[in-house]
């Protein structure tokens, strides 16, 4: 069954056409809310920020909110660092690890926790974001350029208030909606950057764009453009949907006339079971260097030990790419050291009595377990740095033969398409769930 007869099938469900009909609707009152501008900024204060670094991607995640400074500029990242922030935390505070294990009412108590933390983050983002400004433009405010408490306390609550607005969003969306809220948000956000990419690509046939270089040049570089797009594309449902599965065989037991166990079953462990959380939070941490330079007022430095920090938090060179791509690896053999136990899969499996086949319980289980997960990781890892550092890598090589063509920014990275992908795979597996469980055939089967 194709992707247009479960959203038919979905129609016909008067549960699910509500809760497609609220996603669609709370998604549209996202999209206004990116052309509400903030008060007493200029509507050009972040076209400079637009194109360097994290802000790039605040943009892109965001839509084009970030760049037409409205209410959402900032997008639902203080609402993600705060998730993942709790979700650390929880390693680390035994109160936090029995909430998590106490049910609902556990996790009401640490979703608190993740919306106050959201809202200091957003806090103290809009502020560093309110110096980055003030110190790459003059006169960013719409009045004279004159800096007072007012327009300071207006700037940066509004700021804050519009990431309040989007967590309530995507919490409405999770609860009434189809899908993740947050994920569809950003999902949202970044496919509505799809018409302006289609825009760039006929520009540059037309020769609007690129208008020294010769027409054949410019349909190769367009052709090369979507296929890679659509390659990138297969290689992030092929990893997705990549796993690796441990097989478990269970004893067989006899309880009075009955025999329990005795089946065959697995372990699946994935090949990106973080998706993309460690390339948000790579980003995040190469842009703090700039973040306290620009609160100390040396944003626009460009010589010295501040102007080498504001050219490696914009992406520029390869010291950038480097760093950038070992982040990545850091943080996702991280994220599985968090989320993922051997000892207490090994443990789960001998009190159940299940073994993997050839092996003991216990210690040798969980050491065979550790041994698959990380070498499943590093492809994992692997792939998530060379998705991300592709563009940059793409446009340096470029800049060698053109250097018109590799001052282009394009839409279709590889961190846009592993979201776009991640998210729309979650969904359809969530929608074909909701329609199984009313005696529809779902159709990725």
């Amino acid at each position: 069954m194709k992707f247009k007869d479960i959203i038919i099938n979905a129609f016909h469900v008067k549960e699910l056409r509500k809760k497609l009909f609220m996603t669609l609707l709370l998604i549209i009152i996202f999209r206004i809310g990116c052309f509400i501008p903030v008060p007493g900024l200029r509507d050009d204060a972040f076209n400079t920020l637009a194109n360097n670094g994290m802000f790039k991607l605040y943009d892109m995640l965001s839509g084009g909110a970030f760049q037409q400074v409205s209410l959402f500029a900032m997008t639902i990242s203080p609402y993600i660092n705060a998730s993942i922030i709790v979700q650390l935390l929880t390693v680390a505070i035994p109160a936090f690890e029995r909430w998590q294990k106490e049910g609902p009412e556990g996790r009401k108590k640490l979703s608190k926790v993740t919306k106050i933390i959201t809202l200091a983050l957003a806090l103290f983002q809009s502020i560093m974001m309110y110096f980055n400004i003030q110190g790459y433009t003059y006169n960013i405010f719409a009045s004279k350029g004159e800096f007072d408490i007012f327009t300071f306390l207006i700037v940066i609550f509004s700021f804050t208030a519009g990431t309040s607005v989007l967590m309530w969003l995507g919490e409405k969306i999770t609860e009434t909606g189809i899908g993740n809220g947050i994920s569809m948000i950003i999902f949202a956000g970044i496919v509505a950057g799809a018409p302006s990419a289609a825009l760039m690509l006929y520009d540059i046939i037309a020769g609007n764009t690129l208008a020294n270089v010769f027409v054949a040049i410019r349909i190769i570089y367009v052709v090369a453009i979507v296929a890679v797009f659509l390659a990138v594309i297969l290689a992030v449902v092929w990893v997705e949907s990549g796993e690796r599965r441990i097989p478990v065989q269970y004893a067989k037991r006899v309880v009075g006339r009955k025999i329990y166990g005795g089946q065959s079953t697995n372990i699946p462990i994935k090949v990106n079971s973080s998706g993309v959380l460690p390339i948000i939070f790579a980003m995040s941490m190469l842009q703090f260097p700039a973040t306290i330079v620009a609160f100390i007022g040396k944003s626009s430095a460009t010589t010295g030990f501040a102007g080498f920090i504001n050219s490696f938090s914009q992406g520029q060179g390869w010291p950038y790419i480097i760093v950038y791509a070992l982040l990545i690896v850091g943080f996702t053999f991280f994220y599985n050291i968090v989320y993922f136990d051997p000892v207490d899969i090994s443990n789960n499996l001998k009190k159940n009595g299940g073994f993997v086949p050839g092996l003991r319980p216990g210690a040798p289980t969980a050491d065979y377990i550790k041994k698959a997960s990380t070498r499943v990781t590093w492809f994992g890892a692997i792939f998530l740095a060379v998705l991300a550092v592709a563009p940059s890598l793409l446009q340096k090589i470029i800049s060698y033969f053109n250097s018109d063509i590799a001052s282009i920014n394009l839409w279709f990275g590889g961190t846009t398409v592993l979201i776009l992908v991640g998210v729309a795979l979650e969904t359809v597996r969530q929608l074909e769930s909701q329609l199984l469980m009313r005696n529809y055939k779902g159709f990725l089967d």
